[in-house]
């Protein structure tokens, strides 16, 4: 059974999360992902256990989870970029590849000979990939950027938490995981375009533009408005049926039913409440925004009076015969691997590391029925180790053996 992506060859030079994410989808599609890495230049993710932990191995210095969650469904190559025999090796490389996806500033691109300008003398039909922080133009196009300046600079950490709190930051890279994301769209778009058109061409993706794209409503309601949307807080939300609830045993319970005139008879049967259904203060979606806060602290004393799992127990009793009520769950991570719906959909797998064993790793987020990925299943790639595929690569591209072991020699490789 073919893989969506599969024939399709990309070169990997970003490193971190934002390009390296990516490149694994891609890669979990099946297209033939190779890792660009220097000999003395490593992606700094492969040692990020030193900075914030790393997963339990079971190995004194085994591999982290960063990098593998990021570099799975790859292999590797090292090559010094600052040797001309090692520039010559990306150039045969690029002949024999569809995309480059560069993660690094223009200036270093231009100064190793490794921009669009330059690769494409080498494949015309090249999809150029240039994953950036803060878009092409601009005064700050050449500035570095990670996760955390650009949850900043794209108006994500002044819009978390309530109106009280500080600027909040998102922890594990949601900035750089959606700008992933979009770059992934866009070279894909590019195959699609070169398939239809023929030619080749250079993609440009921010992780700014990207988090401003993924909050397009936000933005929105404030270039059309010219008012920006509120924090929410939970204790006088305007809609207490759009909120949160904690139950008797810690976890929390959550209500999203935006159009509540619909859904508050439902609600109020469901909750005990039917003596309040047709109080003039809460009888309509008006009335209850008015008079939220004291609405939300008769649920809070209702739902704290038993645990979440007796409260879905009844919720999904009175779904089922057709209760007008949306709820879920508030799940923290540790709950997602034990989540059934998680579980039948195979958003997280089992997949046999060679050296950690069996490991649970992200699944795909979609389903092509008769062109399936592969995280998982028997074709799964664990992350490259450092320059693992070197030899097998080069092979590929036409090197002889002793030429393998003279850019050894020479630490081109």
């Amino acid at each position: 059974m073919s893989l969506p992506l599969e024939g399709v060859r990309i070169i990997d030079w970003t490193s971190g999360q934002f390009g390296p994410t990516a490149t694994s989808m891609l890669g979990d599609l099946g297209a033939d992902v190779i890792k660009l890495e220097g000999p003395n230049r490593i992606d700094p993710g492969r040692d990020f256990q030193t900075t914030m932990g790393r997963a339990q191995s079971g190995l004194p210095e085994g591999p982290n989870y960063f990098f593998e969650s990021n570099n799975r469904s790859k292999r590797g190559i090292t090559v010094d970029l600052t040797k001309e025999e090692g520039r010559k090796i990306v150039y045969r490389l690029v002949e024999t590849a569809d995309v480059f996806v560069n993660g690094f500033r223009k200036p270093a691109a231009l100064k190793l000979g490794l921009d669009y300008k330059t690769l494409s003398q080498y494949n015309q039909r090249l999809i150029y990939a240039w994953g950036n922080a803060f878009g092409p133009e601009g005064p700050d196009s050449d500035k570095p950027g990670v996760d955390y300046v650009v949850q900043a600079r794209s108006g994500f950490m002044a819009l978390v938490g309530e109106p009280e709190s500080p600027p909040l930051v998102s922890e594990g890279g949601l900035a750089d995981t959606t700008g992933g994301v979009f770059l992934g769209y866009a070279i894909v778009i590019a195959l699609f375009t070169r398939e239809r058109l023929g030619i080749g061409q250079q993609v440009d993706v921010s992780i700014l533009g990207s988090m401003m794209a993924a909050q397009g409503g936000n933005v929105s309601a404030f270039t059309i408005l010219g008012s920006e949307i509120a924090k929410h807080k939970r204790a006088t939300a305007g809609n207490p049926l759009w909120n949160h609830y904690k139950c008797a045993d810690g976890k929390w319970l959550v209500f999203a039913m935006l159009w509540s005139d619909r859904c508050w008879p439902d609600f109020c049967r469901i909750t005990g409440i039917e003596h309040l259904q047709k109080t003039p203060k809460f009888s309509s979606m008006e009335a209850r925004r008015a008079n939220s806060e004291e609405l939300v602290s008769i649920l809070d004393s209702i739902f704290i009076t038993r645990p979440r799992d007796e409260w879905m127990k009844i919720l999904d009793n009175e779904s089922s015969r057709g209760a007008d009520i949306i709820y879920s769950v508030v799940n923290t991570f540790s709950d997602l691997p034990d989540d059934p719906q998680v579980i039948a959909n195979d958003y997280i797998t089992t997949f046999k590391h060679p050296v950690l064993g069996d490991i649970k790793m992200l699944g795909l987020p979609y389903r092509f029925h008769k062109t399936p990925g592969i995280v998982g299943g028997s074709q799964h790639r664990a992350a490259p180790q450092f320059g693992e595929h070197n030899e097998e690569i080069l092979l590929e591209l036409g090197y002889t053996r002793d030429e393998i072991m003279k850019f050894k020699q020479e630490a081109v490789i």
